[in-house]
């Protein structure tokens, strides 16, 4: 069964932050300490945060369900290069991963951004996070470059920038 997709609302970051908690807590525990996953989580799942990105116009929230249950999410946004679109977010809840959910959200996210002029799709993930690199390979990402970006309170994103064609 294909998830149904559809924009994340104003009432629903409440929801999306859960979700995030929940899908963070198992994705990340091997890779990145406890309190560096709660200072990331603070840092892009405030109600604050979430509520001001779905106001901008260069930011898109998308989420799968499949029935009323709520599985994953996806965030993209306009980069400074022209045609070029980042990926910033795609979860999965843990239940439900390898099932085609985020191969989904992320073919939704493809064709909105070529809908927007996108030529280039890119994302961040961790270095560690060899499962999500494998699930990016299958869909058609390379590794561009390697990064190590400070974002505070101590902590680094030690990430590979994949990187696939829209065209």
């Amino acid at each position: 069964m294909s998830p149904t997709i559809r924009p994340v609302y104003r009432e629903e970051v409440g929801a999306i932050a859960a979700l995030a908690r929940t899908i963070w807590a198992q994705a990340y525990r091997d890779i990145i300490s406890p309190a560096q996953i709660n200072y990331m989580l603070a840092q892009r799942y405030a109600a604050p945060c979430l509520l001001e990105e779905l106001a901008r116009p260069d930011i898109w929230w998308d989420q799968a369900f499949l029935g009323a249950r709520r599985l994953g999410f996806a965030a993209t946004q306009a980069t400074a290069t022209p045609g070029e679109f980042k990926l910033d977010k795609l979860y999965v809840h843990p239940d439900t991963q390898r099932q085609g959910i985020g191969s989904a959200l992320l073919a939704h996210v493809q064709q909105r951004a070529k809908a927007r002029g996108g030529k280039q799709l890119i994302l961040a993930v961790n270095k560690n996070n060899a499962q999500a690199i494998a699930a990016y390979r299958k869909n058609g990402f390379e590794v561009r470059e390697s990064v190590c970006v400070e974002i505070g309170n101590g902590f680094v994103m030690d990430d590979f920038i994949m990187a696939r064609s829209l065209v």
